[in-house]
């Protein structure tokens, strides 16, 4: 779903174990680690492609996290042309994001990577705040900037 703009909507996850870790994924056959994202459906709100995300990448469901906050508005970052798509007749420019902040509330073992028949990533760890501005692809450092900025007072508090 990409809006007239050329951007398409998106959700983001941060996902906090009890130390308040971040749980950061190492992307498929890559030296490439995120935060677990995705794409809306057609008619999906925010939370429902979140958890349907959350499902699809790290095989957690809504009863194995709690919803601590999300961001007031959509973040935005832009793709290099090289990542750029079509979809349908419309150019990919990037990215509008929604980020949720979760606790994991059931057990980390819960967390499997496979649940997916094209898993994103293979393999996951729990890291410290600064952590994932160190790890993630250039051009979208500001958007995690921003979600950290905005969601991790909810948890440090």
């Amino acid at each position: 779903m990409i809006d007239s703009n050329g951007y398409r909507k998106n959700v983001g996850i941060i996902l906090c174990n009890s130390k308040n870790e971040l749980l950061i994924c190492k992307r498929y056959n890559e030296n490439s680690w995120q935060f677990p994202q995705g794409g809306f459906k057609e008619n999906e709100n925010a939370e429902s492609a979140m958890y349907r995300e959350l499902f699809e990448e790290i095989g957690l469901r809504k009863n194995d996290v709690t919803i601590l906050g999300k961001t007031k508005d959509w973040l935005k970052y832009d793709l290099p042309k090289k990542y750029q798509r079509k979809t349908g007749s419309k150019l990919c420019l990037g990215q509008k994001q929604i980020w949720f902040l979760l606790r994991l509330s059931s057990d980390e073992s819960n967390i499997n990577l496979k649940k997916s028949k094209k898993p994103e990533f293979d393999d996951w760890e729990w890291v410290l705040e600064k952590r994932p501005l160190e790890e993630v692809i250039s051009f979208k450092k500001n958007v995690y900037a921003d979600a950290l900025r905005e969601l991790m007072p909810i948890i440090k508090n």
